[in-house]
């Protein structure tokens, strides 16, 4: 394990200070994972490079033998489970229990658990002493303070500038970048490879006089979803070229925009998709989206209710929106558009 230079206490009382300033953010291989934080982490190898390009632009030198690496971003943790990336810290509340690829880094006790983005456990970036730190999505909005604790640490930005950026170029971007970290190109070219032909696949499958609304459930509730800026459906619109049912402003909002259950029937769509945000949020007791929609009366006339034209993404979406989820759901709605 590296041994920072600077005093461990010094430290310690700069992340107590560090942590006051926090605010809470409403938006929500065969190798064993989880480093020991205090030292004899088998090292890692990262690519041969000896620097890369992170999603900020940034040109970052690697450490050739990373000993303790941080990961932040939930959009990175399914392909870092993939290839056996062994982690010393992660925000395992923001990992869904449910999806048993991530079981490797949910159930080991070996990890520094970082809380969540609300509740950062600012200390667990000295006490793990990081030689790699890969930091996005919910972290993003600390990066600055990050940064601050770590001094010289390798920091490589995997943020997806979801604004600036559509999501499947973004998310090719991202995969190739943790391909060259970590030596995985070709694995890495794999994942893009996949995806891409999962895209394709719906888009051919789909007919563009179908239109299509976006909903998340949530706290007994139908949201609606934007294209474009609507959480984690709102791009799909963009990526395959979707046809709205409804096109009305929308925010980026986690829990989606209100609307009326008639504005959906009179939009009459021929396909909805559907978030259930509860279920990906482990919230206990909340009406499922399935049946919010089944039981709506208002909703039963509509043309994707009759036919069964509603596509249930799989609500460790919510939390994940990787590369292997968005695959999985082009290649779900790839199947439903071909049967009809």
């Amino acid at each position: 394990m590296i041994i920072r230079s600077r005093s461990h206490l010094g430290l310690i009382a700069v992340a107590a200070a560090a942590a006051l300033t926090l605010s809470a953010c409403g938006d929500d291989a065969d190798t064993t994972a989880g480093g020991n934080a205090g030292g004899g982490q088998e090292s890692q190898e990262t690519t041969s490079e000896s620097q890369v390009t992170d999603m900020a632009g940034n040109t970052v030198e690697l450490p050739a033998d990373p000993q303790s690496i941080i990961a932040t971003d939930n959009r990175t943790f399914g392909t870092l489970a993939d290839w056996g990336i062994e982690l010393s810290a992660a925000p395992i509340d923001l990992m869904p229990v449910a999806d048993e690829s991530l079981a490797v880094y949910t159930e080991s006790d070996e990890i520094e658990n970082l809380g969540n983005h609300r509740e950062p456990n600012m200390e667990a970036f000295i006490t793990t002493e990081p030689d790699l730190i890969l930091n996005g999505q919910r972290f993003a909005q600390y990066e600055e303070q990050i940064r601050d604790l770590v001094g010289d640490t390798a920091f490589v930005s995997t943020e997806i500038d979801i604004a600036n950026v559509v999501i499947d170029d973004g998310l090719r971007e991202l995969t190739a970048l943790l391909g060259d970290i970590f030596g995985r190109q070709d694995d890495a070219d794999q994942l893009i490879a996949d995806f891409d032909e999962s895209i394709d696949r719906a888009a051919a499958a789909y007919e563009s006089d179908q239109t299509v609304v976006g909903l998340m459930t949530t706290g007994g509730s139908i949201n609606y979803v934007a294209p474009s800026t609507g959480r984690t459906i709102g791009p799909i619109f963009d990526v395959l070229g979707l046809t709205p049912a409804l096109d009305r402003d929308g925010s980026s909002n986690h829990q989606g925009d209100d609307i009326s259950v008639e504005a959906i029937a009179d939009a009459n769509p021929d396909w909805i998709l559907v978030l259930d945000r509860d279920a990906g949020a482990g919230t206990e007791g909340a009406a499922s989206a399935r049946e919010l929609i089944a039981e709506s009366e208002a909703l039963a006339g509509v043309t994707a209710v009759q036919e069964g034209n509603i596509i249930y993404l799989d609500p460790t979406f919510y939390v994940a929106e990787d590369i292997q989820h968005y695959t999985e759901l082009f290649n779900q709605m790839a199947d439903a558009f071909e049967a009809k």
